[in-house]
């Protein structure tokens, strides 16, 4: 399990770039989606481990 908490509002890295956590959904499966705006107000729905907190 990771020690990494994302919450809503925090800044975070993912594949596509970088934005801040907007939602988080718990799956059937026990597992966590957090949803990630875009600079352009797109939301994406990334698993914790394609996330990485962004520095500064």
């Amino acid at each position: 399990m990771s020690e990494t908490i994302f919450t809503p509002g925090a800044e975070v890295l993912t594949p596509r770039g970088r934005g801040a956590v907007v939602d988080v959904r718990a799956t059937s499966s026990g597992k966590f989606l957090f949803g990630v705006e875009d600079a352009d107000g797109e939301v994406n729905y990334f698993t914790e481990k394609a996330l990485r907190l962004a520095q500064g």
